[in-house]
């Protein structure tokens, strides 16, 4: 708490009473830099002021705003936690930890943040700063990423817990984890824990904390049909349990494998249900995009197909857009980066 008073990040959500502010920041923050959230909160702030604005707007606005950010599920399960919080609710939000676990979206970790910052809970929180923390200091080498270890590290830090302050405590945790226990270069040399730091005497703070699970990552090959015609292009929500839910695309065909054969594509399901028998050509294949997710890695090309003005397509469940209007739309970001990338020649279409 002394090195708290003295060293922490000046951000526009700590002081904060609103509950409802306290939590729109926690989700942004959710497996989110706070360098890459801040931004995103202050506008989520400005469009949606509260959580009335917020149950009132569109998924397809709180998309685009969102858009970005990564782990779309968030944002579906925050508009989703703000129309029960309005309807259900009568706009309160719950004060209690049970109340706020039962908020779409929001687990265990989240919960105490918002009842520790908004209403002075005793629930101390635990994210991956201060298992580093806590696992360095104690000299703890049990996997933080296993059961046993979540629950044992929850048991510490609450136990740890400033009940008087459980706020400024959290936050002294979470800020000293960031800033000053980072996974590399920690500043050991200046440490006010350092004489009873477990690691540091024992010099293993390069091993601490200890995590179990390593992540493969499943490659995916995505073949984006961009079909021209007039002006326009063609454009689809993405739907079921998979990556990107909800967000908009181009028709999609997705293969086990890169491929450069035009063939491949003018036979596929894609094609052949836009366009039937009706005329159209490929202009371009664009070079490989690449986007590097937690479990999986896409690997994306990108086929403009110029369509003959008077072809019939069979457009069910597709959406056509002007192109210059695309930009209206929340797409993935693998998208975004081939639209930027090819700027110039979408306006010379």
């Amino acid at each position: 708490m002394a090195w708290f008073a003295q060293s922490h990040r000046p951000l526009p959500w700590k002081g904060e009473a609103d509950p409802y502010l306290i939590w729109l920041s926690e989700i942004i923050l959710q497996q989110t830099r706070v360098e890459q959230g801040l931004p995103y909160f202050e506008r989520f702030r400005a469009q949606y002021p509260d959580v009335y604005h917020l149950a009132e707007a569109s998924e397809d606005e709180i998309m685009k705003l969102w858009e970005g950010l990564g782990y779309y599920s968030r944002a579906r399960n925050l508009h989703q936690a703000a129309q029960y919080i309005v309807q259900e609710l009568g706009g309160q939000f719950p004060a209690t930890y049970e109340g706020i676990l039962r908020l779409k979206g929001v687990g265990p970790y989240t919960a105490a943040a918002i009842a520790s910052f908004a209403f002075g809970l005793p629930y101390a929180v635990v994210d991956g700063n201060v298992f580093r923390v806590l696992s360095r200091f104690f000299g703890i080498e049990t996997a933080v990423d296993s059961s046993s270890g979540k629950k044992q590290f929850a048991e510490i830090a609450q136990a740890l817990l400033a009940k008087e302050q459980p706020g400024p405590h959290n936050q002294a945790m979470m800020d000293f984890g960031a800033t000053h226990c980072t996974p590399r270069a920690p500043s050991c040399s200046t440490c006010p824990l350092q004489t009873g730091c477990h690691a540091f005497q024992q010099g293993r703070v390069e091993y601490l904390p200890v995590k179990e699970k390593k992540i493969e990552k499943k490659n995916r090959f995505f073949h984006y049909l961009i079909f021209n015609q007039r002006g326009q292009v063609w454009i689809q929500k993405r739907v079921g349990k998979d990556i990107w839910k909800h967000l908009y695309e181009f028709p999609l065909l997705e293969l086990n494998q890169p491929v450069s054969d035009e063939t491949v594509i003018r036979n596929s399901a894609p094609w052949q249900q836009l366009l039937g028998k009706s005329s159209a050509k490929v202009s371009q294949a664009s070079r490989p995009f690449s986007q590097v997710l937690t479990h999986q890695k896409i690997q994306a090309t990108f086929w403009e197909i110029n369509v003959t003005d008077e072809a019939a397509l069979n457009s069910e469940g597709l959406l056509a857009v002007k192109r210059e209007n695309l930009s209206k739309f929340a797409f993935p970001k693998i998208i975004d980066w081939y639209l930027t990338d090819n700027s110039l020649y979408l306006k010379l279409l």
